[in-house]
């Protein structure tokens, strides 16, 4: 018996003495592996290291290096591929854009890009027209209230050089493979150097900035991008349009398509198909679908142009429009900012616009903070942030949902009541359309205010459908109408805020701190 309790009493001792072992080992590597990143990231910071690392050197990327190396910051920009993008978004900067665009110092980059300067809408329907410009008397808009259309790649080379020619400012090709984390806090990044070598490099803060494709939000969040639809664009080159100052809007079938100077001798053509129904590019369905379908839709005016592209044989894009609501991630020493952050429809060209918009933001908050690698305070400052942001963003967010939807044609009564209804209303001037117009050009982003215009644009569909008396089906289609508006609007309004879309003082706070005629 005794032996057979000191038997007992061995394997016990033995298998606890393993365990122990186990876990004074796991332990302590553990703390070498933590002391040795902390070490590392120290010895970086004393031989010279990044305060800030961004990843991707887009607009976003390229304005906020400049704006942080301004304020001081040691700032190391890792791009994929420094050549000159080639891509279909991201050519049309709002009135709205311009301002923040001024007020980070960056208003030169969109000189020397044979830019060209636009005034406003033009909606076509049904043979109609209406040519809708940004309200030039907004007294409460401090800049000159027109926008810019371009190639995008040349304004983001301009940005790249403008934020290059900073000293503390290192921009460099590479790869990002993944984030380096420890403990629920970003080190750093890993990534491939343009000669294929891999290397780790440590900052206090990352910032995630890599476009809609993004690899890394995956890690920092479980939002995901939806597809809503896909634009085919190409571009028609040596021509000029008769009205180059205005974006062409056509409400067409299946749904919009959007004509529009980029530059003195190029134009922008581009059309909206949905999921399902894409036609092949390499059998020539596309080409055909353009020429015969679209085409004839497209008014005459336009139509020689439209048609240029495709007869010359333009290459031929396709890129899906996605949208992705704006959280957080739980994860700290990290910020993600632009289409890694938030995405709504293109409809409204409003994309660039709410970027800078965070940026401006964003930079105010993390100058008084001296040392970046406290995250607590880096985690107030993007709390704060966030809350921030919220009037420009759940504006532009809403409305380019709501417009996007608008566009699409339907046989269905009410749909197409609620269509003609804003088409009506764009076109009719006055308050309305100068108030969307506003809207649309970032120059009063106010979320009150566009549910204003939203009631009102459906009161006007009720209208239509009721007249000339309001009988059973009339009724059944006007309160189907109300049921779209609402599901236009609710997703958002749990999306932002209840309070946000609703109070005026968030607005107000806005408009005075981040929109007001200081320091342009």
């Amino acid at each position: 018996m005794d032996m057979y309790f000191t038997q007992v009493c061995f394997i016990w001792t033995t298998l606890l003495a393993v365990v122990l072992t186990w876990a004074i080992f796991h332990v302590t590597n553990r703390r070498k592996k933590t002391t040795k990143l902390v070490d590392t990231a120290a010895q970086e910071k004393r031989d010279g290291g990044p305060d800030v690392i961004i990843v991707g050197a887009g607009v976003g990327g390229s304005a906020l290096a400049y704006a942080l190396a301004k304020d001081g910051r040691r700032v190391h920009v890792i791009e994929r591929d420094m050549s000159e993008p080639v891509r279909m978004m991201g050519e049309f900067m709002q009135p709205g854009g311009r301002l923040m665009l001024a007020k980070l110092g960056l208003q030169d980059c969109l000189e020397e890009i044979d830019a060209q300067e636009a005034t406003g809408l033009a909606l076509y329907k049904d043979g109609k027209k209406a040519v809708i410009p940004f309200p030039m008397e907004d007294n409460n808009f401090p800049y000159e209230p027109t926008g810019r259309s371009f190639h995008n790649g040349r304004f983001v080379q301009r940005l790249r050089q403008k934020a290059s020619s900073l000293t503390n400012v290192k921009l460099e090709e590479g790869t990002v493979k993944s984030l380096v984390e420890e403990n629920g806090v970003i080190k750093g990044v890993t990534y491939k150097n343009s000669s294929g070598e891999e290397t780790t490099l440590f900052a206090p803060l990352t910032v995630v900035c890599d476009g809609c494709f993004s690899n890394l939000r995956r890690s920092l969040n479980d939002n995901e991008a939806e597809v809503m639809s896909y634009q085919v664009g190409y571009i028609s080159k040596n021509c000029q349009l008769e009205e180059p100052g205005y974006l062409h809007l056509v409400m067409a079938k299946p749904s919009f398509t959007m004509v529009y100077q980029i530059s003195s001798s190029d134009v922008r053509c581009s059309v909206e198909i949905f999921p399902g129904k894409i036609p092949s590019i390499a059998n020539g369905e596309m080409t055909n679908f353009l020429r015969n379908t679209m085409a004839p839709q497209v008014p005459q005016k336009l139509r020689k142009i439209f048609l240029k592209g495709i007869d010359e044989g333009a290459q031929i894009k396709v890129m899906p429009l996605k949208r992705l609501s704006a959280t957080l991630s739980n994860k700290k020493g990290v910020i993600v900012l632009g289409d890694a952050f938030n995405m709504r429809h293109p409809a409204i060209a409003s994309g660039m616009m709410v970027l800078l918009s965070d940026i401006i933001i964003l930079r105010p908050l993390l100058q008084p903070l001296e040392y970046l690698g406290d995250v607590n305070k880096v985690s107030e400052v993007i709390k704060s942030f966030y809350v921030i942001r919220k009037p420009m963003a759940a504006t532009v967010n809403t409305l380019g949902n709501a417009f996007s939807q608008v566009l699409i044609a339907s046989t269905d009564e009410a749909k197409e009541a609620m269509r003609q209804s804003c088409y009506d209303y764009l076109s009719s001037g006055g308050y309305g359309s100068s108030g969307l117009m506003a809207l649309l050009g970032g120059m009063n982003p106010r979320p009150l205010s566009l549910i204003y215009h939203l009631f009102v644009v459906t009161l006007s569909a009720t209208g239509q459908l009721l007249y000339p008396f309001p009988s059973p089906l009339r009724i059944w289609h006007s309160l189907r109408l109300f049921g779209l508006s609402l599901k236009m609007l609710v997703p958002h309004l749990k999306a932002e805020g209840v309070g946000q879309m609703f109070s005026p003082a968030s607005a107000a706070a806005y408009r005075k701190s981040y929109m007001s005629p200081t320091a342009l």
